[in-house]
């Protein structure tokens, strides 16, 4: 089972990505769990799913009791294992789903209970989970954490025609070497006549795919729909996405065995 982090600039599309391809691999047969590590959490709707479970973070007093410990400290690994299980939902097509929420930070930044509680859960789906893991992140991945990348199959940056989300998509790659993400690709969303392609590739991100831009994508979040129940010309384009990125993975997997 292969984990897959998918990020980018925000209103690239990435969420809606993320959504479908998790409802894609799971209609092809993986046990799939699809994580919302995102703030603003909308990964719900593009999985189809009406009643998204209750952000993690909002479980205090469960985080206080397994990560907290007395005169302000935390513990490093806190138990996680039943999390998927007792705190996720489950939405169309068995595909599983965690949202993480969000923990408040001071000037200098947090490493406080609910913070351990977080990167000791993404370490345990991406590390030990026996599910193809989808998540749905901001662009900044910092809090992936050393531990967990060496889990990471794929970073997959969602990019739009434009130079911001080109320099979003240059400190992603930056980022993830900086941390040992070993396997960057792109995929470009509202694609059009500009050579996207070559910039990326000139920075070191290869692109497995190309996505033309959609009213249909309008129209399903207009309809409260995930984009795979809806249809149309789009779907087709992620499902090609899909398909690239699987065989990307199963090249990585087939180099190492060599």
């Amino acid at each position: 089972m292969f984990k897959v982090a998918i990020t980018g600039k925000g209103g690239v599309g990435k969420t809606t990505i993320s959504g479908t391809i998790a409802r894609l691999l799971a209609r092809d047969g993986y046990d799939v769990l699809a994580i919302d590590a995102d703030p603003d959490m909308n990964l719900a709707s593009s999985l189809g799913i009406t009643v998204p479970p209750k952000p993690l973070t909002e479980y205090r007093e469960m985080i206080e009791e397994r990560a907290g410990q007395t005169g302000g400290m935390f513990k490093y690994n806190p138990k996680v294992d039943d999390v998927v299980e007792r705190f996720g939902a489950v939405g169309p097509d068995n595909v599983k789903m965690l949202v993480m929420g969000t923990v408040e930070r001071g000037g200098s930044g947090c490493m406080c209970p609910a913070s351990a509680f977080l990167r000791a859960l993404l370490r345990h789906v991406v590390l030990k989970d026996s599910s193809a893991v989808i998540m749905d992140m901001e662009a900044g991945i910092e809090h992936l954490g050393r531990g967990t990348t060496k889990g990471i199959d794929l970073m997959l940056i969602v990019v739009e025609p434009g130079r911001r989300s080109i320099e979003t998509a240059s400190r992603i790659k930056k980022l993830s070497d900086e941390i040992g993400i070993r396997h960057i690709a792109a995929v470009i969303n509202k694609s059009n006549e500009a050579d996207m392609s070559t910039v990326l590739e000139d920075i070191g991100v290869p692109v497995i795919g190309e996505i033309p831009f959609s009213s249909d994508f309008i129209e399903a979040d207009l309809q409260g729909l995930s984009p795979i129940d809806l249809g149309g010309d789009a779907l087709e384009s992620i499902k090609n996405v899909r398909d690239n990125m699987v065989d990307m993975i199963t090249s990585f997997d087939d180099a190492q065995m060599k």
